[in-house]
């Protein structure tokens, strides 16, 4: 050590000097090797969806990752559904979206948006053997189906005495309309074209296109430190031919001119919520919810009293010595139980009227009706097992019993085992209730405006996200603290020790 000179040491601090000022240089690009997140729905061909292999395809796709090679960012898509992605975007849970989301003055409040990257428009869609609807002044009182939060949805509440059936994305409005479930779809022109050109939408024409001017941005919260960097890349992209080769690739055309900036740029972002506005918007919207909620409740009824019906008679199948019968009630059981309850709504609403109209039959679902035969099937699957279960804890001296005092089979069950039975059900068929109660959200899914549809149509109107949400949970608490309450009290009822205390 003695002879590591001073000159030695002022040479090292140096080096290591200017090496940390170059770790510290290369940190100050913030693009450099950055990762955005961006929301996307892929469920809106030819600018998002997936493919065959599960692999994003689609124009968004092609320009996003073109955009982020020029400003040297990689690219991380994450799939929301639309209604979500503003929200998301407010709480900043991602850092940018490319959904094909139109610039409006509304939407411009919320989040910024880049330079306009596609010009489009609204088109109307009908059945080809419908030639009663020309344009736009024929949809007068007809039933309309949309994509939620769209544009389309905004267009369709102009027209007098509209019907409207909100869905989570454009194919399931389309396929709403191929079931003649409704009597025209107002949707994004290309995406419709799209679909109808390539042949996956077979009995469908377009009478009306471009009912407005409409432009796509990318969307990215308020002030964020990305938008310069995406406008900068996609200036780049539009100058250098490599926008006119990604555009041609999806619409064999010439891309039309774009406006160089957002036509709502220098829109004033949306106030600040405090506690008193958060209040005010709760209590606004909190009729729209209550409908919401008693059409849960009617869904909840309906469903639960065919279920109880259903599920005690296929638990008291499952019972049979008759090997066959006791095979197909496990095989109803087993399958209701294994498979998702929205793949179970999608098989009833909308595959079996497209299978069926392809054998040459016509039939169509009414909402209520496909929504309640779905949570009916599902919930007595679970039934028949509370029901099995409730009857086999019997003792079997009581069957034994009854039989010796000259009851048949039939009145054994009916009078002694299953009232015994099913008082120690009532538990288990309460968890069951409040479960479907909560489960009616997923009739949504088919339009149907239960609580759930109630609050993403309106969160889809004012971007007022978690106090709608959180409105729509308080109400749910409420509706199964009260079906909890309801069915203790039934326990004590239904049971003699406790009734007399």
């Amino acid at each position: 050590m003695a002879g590591f000179s001073f000159g030695r040491w002022l040479r090292l601090c140096v080096v290591i000097s200017f090496s940390c000022l170059l770790l510290v240089g290369c940190g100050v690009n913030p693009s450099a090797e950055k990762t955005l997140r961006v929301a996307t729905e892929p469920a809106f061909p030819p600018f998002e969806f997936q493919g065959k292999g599960g692999e994003l395809q689609g124009f968004s796709f092609d320009l996003m990752n073109a955009i982020g090679t020029a400003a040297n960012f990689k690219v991380d898509f994450q799939s929301l559904p639309f209604d979500g992605i503003i929200p998301a975007l407010q709480g900043k849970t991602v850092d940018a979206a490319i959904s094909s989301i139109t610039i409006t003055d509304e939407r411009a409040k919320s989040v910024s948006f880049s330079r306009p990257y596609f010009k489009a428009g609204l088109a109307i869609a009908i059945r080809a053997d419908n030639q009663n609807i020309t344009g736009f002044n024929n949809l007068k009182n007809k039933k309309i189906a949309v994509q939620i939060g769209t544009t389309g949805a905004a267009k369709a509440k102009s027209i007098s005495g509209v019907q409207i059936r909100s869905f989570d994305s454009a194919p399931l409005a389309l396929q709403e309309l191929l079931n003649g479930n409704v009597d025209a779809v107002i949707n994004d022109a290309p995406v419709t074209l799209y679909a109808i050109n390539t042949g996956n939408l077979k009995g469908i024409k377009v009478v009306e296109q471009l009912l407005t001017e409409e432009f796509y941005g990318i969307a990215t919260a308020q002030d964020s430190p990305y938008l310069p960097l995406i406008n900068n890349a996609l200036d780049r992209v539009l100058k250098n031919g490599t926008y006119s080769q990604i555009y041609q690739k999806w619409f064999k055309a010439d891309p039309p001119s774009l406006p160089a900036k957002s036509p709502f740029e220098n829109q004033a972002g949306a106030e600040l919520p405090t506690i008193f506005t958060s209040i005010g918007v709760i209590v606004q919207s909190f009729p729209a919810l209550l409908q919401g909620a008693l059409v849960t409740l009617q869904l909840t009824i309906l469903s639960v009293v065919l279920g109880l019906v259903g599920g005690s008679l296929i638990g008291i199948v499952h019972l049979s010595h008759v090997a066959p019968v006791r095979l197909l009630a496990r095989a109803y059981v087993d399958f209701f139980r294994g498979t998702p309850l929205l793949v179970q709504i999608f098989m009833i609403y909308f595959g079996l009227p497209a299978i069926l109209q392809e054998l040459g039959l016509t039939f169509t679902f009414d909402r209520l009706a496909a929504g309640v035969i779905a949570l009916s099937f599902n919930s007595a699957a679970y039934i028949a097992e509370v029901v099995r279960a409730g009857i086999q804890s019997i003792e079997v001296g009581q069957a034994e019993a009854s039989q010796s005092l000259g009851l048949n089979s039939v009145q054994t069950m009916r009078y002694v085992i299953f009232p015994q039975a099913f008082r120690r059900m009532i538990p288990p068929l309460g968890n069951e209730f409040i479960s479907l109660l909560k489960d009616t959200s997923l009739v949504s899914v088919i339009g149907f405006e239960e609580l759930v549809r109630k609050g993403q149509l309106i969160v889809a109107d004012n971007y007022r996200a978690f106090e709608i949400y959180a409105a729509v949970a308080v109400i749910y608490l409420c509706l199964t603290v009260l079906s909890s309450q309801a069915f203790s009290r039934l326990e004590v009822w239904m049971n003699p020790i406790k009734r007399n205390f």
